[in-house]
């Protein structure tokens, strides 16, 4: 059952004081501090995407920020608001990774201490980052939500200072900052999509956009397995989802921010549910055709663009972060590469007689293919003198490449089937 969310938590046994203002005079102000930090991400035209779409579309490569995602923006501007005995207390905040780096990042340029609660199956690189920062890591509970009531819990016992990852207007308006930027270099852009987790981003970057230009469409992207900004805009309130499965790490976010909410329910115009199998793909696009490296949630504005029908318009793609352990990278190439069917794997029944294996493989030499793994089983049948079973994974050039080697080993007498690939 989903659940409606209608109360605030307190930090430090007080209500927390709502500001809930974001207006174009803050943004330019939060503009000019987070220049202070942040790296120049200028927009990348992708030709293998706008031939894809028929679009021109371009991509703010924030995967490329200081931190290895946006976050710091808001952090930092966060932090730059607080008062000197705000700061002193100590910070504290709940993050799945990128949001954590940037409030360490942001509590070691103020000379603060930091204390960051991460889900325990935050990635590793993520977790190490943040200790390199200085920061204090505690890994608590599944998903970010639960890291989240333990970091309220700590700052309540410990009298710390609580700095949301997207339920601050405040925070939210920094990460609007990038809207700023994409519309000062591509002053005609037509769609902005934006990747949404708890909504920070999402209401910072479409509350600025139309500010500036209404005729903007932002568009936001989530996970279909933590799809919870669009049950919460389908209910017309906040609501929690039971539960929330995805890859994508920094946007399994089961509840969405009640202050960003109005903001997000304002002026998104649409929303975009991503599958997992989409974002294996998009990373492997990624890799390839621009040679960056983009975590899964930075992934789902890509991944969006085959769902999005704008022939001819301007498209901008943020990409939120590229912090990604190197097990996960393996493990996502080799799923893309099978999707691709750049790998596949073939189950063909021959006789177990001399030169049966040496034909196959002349078969599939002939038509290109690389052999990456063979697996001979004798005893699929009684009669070995009638059948033993040969599992063949190659590597092929796409889906045309193989349906021709799979032709082949038709026309040459056996009987391919397509099986699971395990590699």
């Amino acid at each position: 059952m989903i659940k409606k969310t209608s109360t605030r938590k307190t930090v430090n046994g007080k209500a927390e004081k709502k500001n809930d203002e974001m207006t174009l005079e803050q943004f330019e102000a939060a503009c000019e501090r987070v220049n202070e930090v942040t790296l120049e991400t200028k927009l990348v035209f992708s030709d293998y995407l706008s031939s894809q779409t028929k679009a021109k579309v371009w991509l703010k490569p924030e995967n490329m920020q200081r931190t290895g995602a946006y976050k710091v923006r808001g952090a930092y501007y966060k932090i730059s608001t607080l008062s000197e005995e705000e700061r002193k207390r100590g910070l504290i905040t709940a993050s799945a990774g990128n949001h954590a780096q940037g409030v360490a990042y942001a509590a070691k340029a103020y000379h603060v201490p930091a204390t960051i609660v991460m889900p325990t199956t935050t990635p590793l690189i993520k977790v190490n980052r943040t200790k390199a920062l200085g920061a204090k890591v505690v890994l608590k509970g599944d998903v970010y939500d639960e890291a989240c009531e333990y970091a309220l819990q700590l700052a309540d016992e410990k009298g710390l200072t609580f700095v949301h990852p997207f339920d601050d207007t405040t925070v939210a308006t920094g990460q609007g900052t990038i809207a700023m930027e994409i519309i000062k270099e591509l002053p005609t852009v037509d769609v902005i999509l934006v990747p949404i987790g708890g909504g920070g981003l999402a209401a910072g970057v479409s509350t600025l956009a139309k500010l500036l230009n209404p005729k903007i469409r932002v568009i936001g992207v989530e996970p279909e397995g933590a799809a919870c900004m669009q049950a919460s805009v389908k209910a017309g309130h906040v609501v929690t989802l039971p539960q929330v499965s995805t890859i994508a790490d920094g946007t399994a976010v089961k509840t969405p921010g009640t202050r960003i909410f109005p903001y997000v329910k304002k002026n998104i115009d649409e929303f975009i549910s991503v599958p997992d199998e989409d974002l294996v793909v998009s990373f492997l696009d990624m890799v390839e055709n621009h040679k960056m490296v983009v975590e899964n949630s930075g992934l789902l504005t890509v991944a969006a663009l085959k769902y999005l029908k704008a022939p001819k318009k301007k498209i901008v793609c943020i990409l939120s972060g590229g912090n990604m352990d190197v097990i996960t990278m393996s493990s996502v190439v080799q799923q893309g590469l099978i999707r691709r069917d750049r790998i596949f794997t073939v189950s063909v029944l021959l006789p177990d007689r001399p030169g049966e294996l040496q034909h196959v493989a002349e078969i599939i030499a002939k038509e290109r293919g690389n052999v990456i793994k063979l697996e001979h089983n004798q005893f699929v049948s009684i009669n070995r003198s009638a059948a033993v079973e040969l599992r063949i994974t190659l590597e092929a050039f796409g889906t045309e490449h193989k349906d021709e080697i799979i032709k082949s080993l038709e026309t040459k007498g056996y009987s391919p089937k397509i099986v699971r690939t395990n590699i």
